[in-house]
């Protein structure tokens, strides 16, 4: 990855997208650190310590935990995502649009997401404000205002800056170095973990030379984690298509073989998103009302992240959202009947439904071993950390979202990046 963006700095075109995505991720991180008009920020760095709320905030830099205005982070747009594609699942004229509409089409869906994604912000930023006494501070630019009156300009501020991070995630999908989105977490995950290392240096030179230990075995697990998940992210199983020759006027199309790319990991961390929000709606729905505060704090402490109850339901939930997904996004009929059309076919099969039932008992199998491997990816890197005596700070960085954000964005912006360089040396070429 390195070679490639020393490589990517040689084009001048290449080299200002670089530039001006940096400059995008650098106003986002100060956004991240400018705190919100009328928060309490120490009481912040209390509540979210732990838990979900924890998590959230290492996902967004640490910006929740500075009060900041860009508290919410990306957060609420995911869900929202998930939320729209499932609704897109279920509801035909949706499905309909996604598949047929076109740019019109996914502009639609796009503005669903929008919306959506607004509406859930806006639902955050109120159980914040409700959930946790003393993090209003009635005195702001200089005047005592009433509660309720700093609390609606909060929820506007987080709002705002949810919707302002959602804009920049935009701007740098535009502009063309991998996906916003995912680079925005893929930042906030490596201030938070570059932060909480430092802290760790820190205190090793101040004299405690236990959390040196602690550190060096961290980051030979870190490593050993890492290149699990880059070897199955990479992994795939390759089905054989052989196209037979066709002459069509005076040409000869066809004739060659090519294969089906099917990835162990295809569905990536989309399963683990939804396994984790699932789990966590309930918690913010309670939080809105103050009546259930002591179903809150149960729900916190039982079916909290890091328990067991909490690990055995997501490992179950991600098995189900694993197979889901995959049968969302990998149609075997439709793969066989594109096959088929196009005049190929697969050695040894027939075309129809001897095809798809092979394609389909593949990804079954590759789905499988794909929710496997997020299940003990999630569940054995948290335990394995803790038990070394990692900080919280540190795990809610490296935790099995985080892990497969951080390799995911680092193998999609390779990606990327080489095929603009392919794309311009192509055009070079025929220029000359």
């Amino acid at each position: 990855m390195f070679k490639t963006l020393v490589e990517a700095f040689k084009i001048k075109d290449l080299r200002k997208k670089i530039f001006l995505t940096l400059g995008l991720l650098l106003i986002y991180r100060i956004g991240c650190w400018i705190p919100c008009p009328g928060l309490n920020v120490s009481e912040f760095d209390t509540i979210t310590s732990e838990g979900f709320m924890g998590l959230l905030s290492a996902v967004s830099g640490g910006a929740l935990a500075n009060g900041a205005i860009l508290a919410l982070g990306i957060s609420p747009y995911i869900s929202a995502t998930i939320i729209v594609q499932l609704l897109t699942m279920a509801i035909p004229s949706w499905e309909r649009l996604a598949r047929e509409g076109g740019e019109e089409g996914r502009k639609r869906i796009g503005l669903y997401n929008r919306i959506a994604a607004l509406i859930l912000a806006t639902v955050q930023a109120i159980a914040i404000v409700l959930s946790f006494n003393g993090i209003i501070n009635a005195h702001m630019f200089g005047v005592t205002a009433p509660t309720w009156v700093i609390g609606m300009f909060v929820v506007i501020m987080l709002v705002a800056g949810s919707m302002f991070t959602y804009w920049i995630g935009e701007k740098i999908t535009e502009i063309g170095v991998g996906q916003g989105v995912s680079l925005l977490i893929f930042v906030g995950i490596l201030s938070t973990a570059t932060n909480s290392i430092l802290n760790s240096i820190i205190n090793i030179f101040q004299g405690n030379l236990e959390d040196l230990w602690y550190l060096l075995v961290f980051l030979a697990v870190l490593v050993v984690v890492f290149a699990f998940i880059v070897w199955i992210d990479l992994a795939e199983r390759k089905i054989p298509v052989q196209y037979a020759k066709q002459i069509k006027g005076r040409k000869m199309y066809g004739g060659q073989s090519t294969y089906i790319p099917v990835k162990i990991n295809a569905t990536g961390v989309m399963p683990i998103i939804f396994a984790t929000t699932l789990l966590s709606f309930p918690q913010m729905i309670m939080s809105l009302v103050p009546a259930w505060r002591d179903a809150y704090l149960w729900y916190g402490t039982y079916m909290g992240a890091g328990s067991w109850p909490y690990l055995v339901v997501v490992a179950l939930l991600i098995l189900a959202f694993s197979y889901f997904w995959a049968q969302a996004q990998f149609d075997p009929e439709r793969i066989s009947k594109d096959i088929q059309r196009n005049g190929g076919f697969i050695p040894g099969l027939r075309a129809g439904k001897a095809t798809s039932d092979y394609i389909r008992r593949i990804v079954n199998r590759m789905t499988l071993f794909g929710a496997i491997f997020l299940t003990i990816i999630f569940i054995v890197p948290s335990l394995l950390f803790k038990g070394f005596g990692a900080d919280d700070t540190l795990i809610n960085a490296f935790s099995t979202t985080g892990l497969l954000i951080v390799v995911s964005v680092a193998i999609e912006i390779d990606k990327s990046l080489q095929s603009q360089m392919l794309m311009r040396s192509h055009k070079g070429f025929l220029n000359k």
